[in-house]
């Protein structure tokens, strides 16, 4: 394998790691902090241009592959192949067939990494401010009940002021 499709490899088993940690069911209080720690590098603008480098160069080899793979076929199918020829190019063709595998599923997953970071992201960012409205809620509570409470113990000291003005009144007539 030469050494563009080693790091294309490479890059793959990062991608396969990188989406296994997204899509584990780790705790919301661990898969921010991991969150963040993968998405940090990626707020960088050079980053993001090499990435996008390096997609373009893995889409030219998946390109480059389906046309080796394509000519090899039409080669097989020609009736002008010996023995030795044939093994020769099916030889050329399972090599070209992996590498237009390698490079299909390295660009697939990057989408889908991609697509699973932003889900995983939104749903962080949708539970963080479930738990700020419910805690408001709480506080809002609190407050009525605390209001609620106030208003009643003033109605029970209004009815004893009542009760006492009635109370004087009734020993002054004794």
């Amino acid at each position: 394998m030469s050494l563009y499709y080693s790091l294309i490899f490479a890059i793959l088993v990062v991608e396969i790691a990188v989406f296994t940690l997204l899509a584990l069911p780790i705790p919301s209080k661990f898969r921010r902090p991991l969150t963040l720690v993968l998405l940090k590098p990626f707020k960088n603008g050079n980053v993001q241009v090499a990435i996008k480098c390096i997609l373009c160069f893995i889409l030219l080899l998946f390109i480059d592959s389906i046309n080796k793979v394509y000519n090899i076929n039409k080669e097989l199918s020609s009736d002008f192949t010996q023995g030795h020829e044939k093994i020769e190019l099916l030889s050329r063709k399972f090599f070209q067939q992996r590498n237009l595998y390698l490079t299909g599923i390295t660009l697939f997953l990057t989408f889908i990494v991609t697509k699973t970071f932003a889900l995983v992201n939104e749903l962080l960012n949708l539970k963080a401010k479930y738990r700020k409205e419910d805690n408001l809620n709480k506080k809002e509570l609190t407050t009525d009940k605390l209001k609620a409470l106030i208003k009643e113990k003033e109605d029970m000291i209004s009815d004893l002021k009542v009760k006492a003005a009635a109370l004087e009144k009734n020993s002054e007539d004794l």
